[in-house]
């Protein structure tokens, strides 16, 4: 299997609590309660190790309350590579509804300086020289103390070391990381309707942004648009996915099921068609329960063989990049 190191700069405890409804002003008693090392990129590592793959995870990570991280990386089989700040990393509340809405309460995160955003850097560099990696994804919002201009600095100085460079963040940080052209990004509908400069009104209209995207560098360009599922352009064409019809009770963890799904099938080798249908489906299998999606669900094959993936058009970008 493939060797990823996942990056989450800000990563978080998330306290998600399971409720019939949210009632604002009063005392709410959920039905579970769970409290949960997350952040994207580690949800993403979590996913890729059950999967098989050698995943190493790094970022930044408060050493007075890091227990629940030591003790969710053994658990998961990766190799921790965080480094530790002072202070504590925050906790993120999630109240998902049985109607499937979820409001998140996001703290802003552990302050990091430069000099501990250069040593992260330094440590990644000289760990892929030393050991390589097939891919690197860096997920997830920035920490107080790295603005979006040393962001961009940051990933170009990651993607100059000839490692595949996934991004899945948001806002200008996401904008930042367009210009310096990674191999994929996942922006949703708005995201990429600001970056593009145009509403996205129409599949015509979402199809002609993403390509837009594909031919500015992106060689995975992946757009999550909802309901209406997932449209991915890269040198070999276009392809549409529509997710199966599940009932959704937390939707938290199903972007980040999505990335290391695609991330699994490339990795592999699997076609297109089978890399984004796998993917698709993971993602839907996870919004059914609290956490990440699950390949060894009892139906999962189920959900695969109800997940609608479309070719739309062979690459008509090839020589525009």
């Amino acid at each position: 299997m493939a060797r990823v190191v996942c990056i989450t700069l800000n990563p978080a405890l998330d306290l998600a609590f399971a409720l019939e409804t949210l009632t604002l002003g009063a005392v709410n008693r959920p039905q579970h309660a769970q409290l949960e090392a997350a952040g994207k990129g580690v949800n993403v590592a979590r996913v890729l190790a059950a999967l098989g793959h050698d995943v190493v995870v790094s970022g930044f990570l408060g050493g007075d309350n890091d227990g629940p991280f030591q003790r969710a990386f053994q658990h998961m089989g990766v190799t921790d590579a965080f480094l530790r700040v002072p202070g504590e990393t925050r906790i993120n509340a999630k109240l998902a509804e049985k109607s499937g809405r979820v409001t998140d309460i996001n703290g802003p995160g552990i302050a990091v300086d430069a000099a501990q955003v250069a040593s992260l850097l330094e440590t990644l560099e000289k760990q892929l020289a030393d050991t390589p990696a097939d891919a690197v994804l860096v997920a997830g919002s920035l920490p107080p103390g790295l603005d979006v201009t040393a962001f961009g600095e940051w990933l170009a100085r990651l993607k100059a070391t000839g490692v595949a460079l996934w991004v899945d963040t948001s806002g200008d940080a996401l904008l930042r990381a367009i210009d310096i052209a990674p191999e994929a990004v996942k922006p949703n509908e708005v995201e990429l309707a600001d970056w593009a400069g145009d509403p996205l009104e129409s599949h015509q209209s979402r199809l002609s942004a993403t390509t837009r995207l594909h031919q500015a560098g992106v060689r995975q360009a992946l757009l999550s648009a909802g309901a209406d599922g997932v449209i991915w352009v890269n040198a070999q064409g276009a392809w549409q996915a529509t997710p199966p019809k599940v009932q959704a009770v937390n939707t938290v963890g199903a972007g980040d099921t999505f990335v290391a799904g695609m991330l699994h099938g490339l990795l592999s080798g699997e076609s297109e068609e089978q890399t984004l249908r796998f993917a698709t489906a993971l993602s839907a299998e996870s919004v059914r329960h609290v956490g990440v999606g699950n390949a060894r669900a009892d139906d999962f094959s189920l959900l695969l063989q109800r997940t609608r993936v479309q070719h739309l058009h062979a690459s008509h970008t090839e020589g525009a990049l």
